[in-house]
C-alpha cells in the first residue's frame, strides 16, 4: 500500500517498450549498407521527432517524399506501419507497473510520442488501462525536454516534482526533470529500476 503521497512517472519508447526503426525498414531494405544509410539520412530518428513534437504527418511525408522520391514506398510505410517499429515490451517493465498499481501506487506515463501514432499504438498494450494519465508529446505540442511538458505533467498529476519519481532513458530527459525538482532515474533495465523502486519505497 502506497502511503508516501507521490506517484510514479514511466517513459513509453525504451522503457515499457522496445522502439527501433530499423525493425520495420530491414523488412524492406535487403541491404545492410543502403539499409544504414537510409536510417541516418531518410527516415531518422531526428525527423521522426517532429511528429512527437506534434507536427502532421500529412505534412512531414509529402515533404520527404519529395526530397527522397526513391524511397516514397518506405516513407509512406513509415506513416502507415509505425506499429512495426515496436517489436514488443521492454523485459520486466509491465511486471513492475502491474505491482505499483496492485500497492495503489499513482502511475502517469510522460511519453515523447506522435498523436496521429499514439491513437493506433494505444490499444494494442492493455497495460497502459493501469495508468490514471498519459502525457503525449503530440497532443500537447511540446516534447521532452522542454520544461513546459514536465509542467503539464505536474498540474496533470496533481503533485510537485518533488512528489513525482520518474523513469526515462535519454540522460537529457532526466537532466531536465532534476531541474524541476522530480525524483529521475535513469533507465536502464527492468531490475535496477526495481531496486530503485523499492529503495523509495513503492515496492
Amino acid at each position: 500500500m502506497n502511503d508516501l503521497g507521490k506517484a510514479v512517472v514511466f517513459d513509453v519508447g525504451r522503457v515499457l517498450v522496445q522502439w527501433d526503426l530499423r525493425n520495420l525498414f530491414e523488412k524492406m531494405i535487403s541491404d545492410p549498407d543502403e539499409l544504414d544509410w537510409f536510417l541516418t539520412n531518410v527516415v531518422t530518428e531526428e525527423w521522426h521527432f517532429q511528429h512527437d513534437r506534434g507536427v502532421a504527418l500529412a505534412d512531414m511525408v509529402p515533404a520527404r517524399i519529395a526530397e527522397f522520391p526513391k524511397y516514397e514506398p518506405h516513407i509512406r510505410a513509415y506513416a502507415d506501419r509505425f506499429n512495426e517499429t515496436v517489436p514488443g515490451p521492454v523485459a520486466g517493465t509491465h511486471q513492475l507497473v502491474k505491482r505499483l498499481h496492485a500497492n495503489k501506487v499513482p502511475l502517469y506515463c510522460l511519453t515523447n510520442f506522435g498523436e496521429e501514432f499514439w491513437e493506433g499504438f494505444r490499444p494494442v498494450y492493455p497495460i497502459f488501462d493501469l495508468f490514471d494519465d498519459i502525457i503525449v508529446s503530440g497532443t500537447e505540442k511540446v516534447a521532452k525536454p522542454d520544461p513546459r511538458i514536465y509542467e503539464i505533467t505536474e498540474q496533470r498529476a496533481g503533485r510537485p516534482g518533488s512528489r513525482l519519481f520518474f523513469t526515462d532513458d535519454n540522460p537529457a530527459n532526466i537532466a531536465a526533470a532534476r531541474s524541476r525538482g522530480w525524483d529521475a532515474h535513469l533507465f536502464t533495465d527492468a531490475e535496477t529500476l526495481e531496486a530503485q523502486l523499492a529503495a523509495s519505497g513503492f515496492l
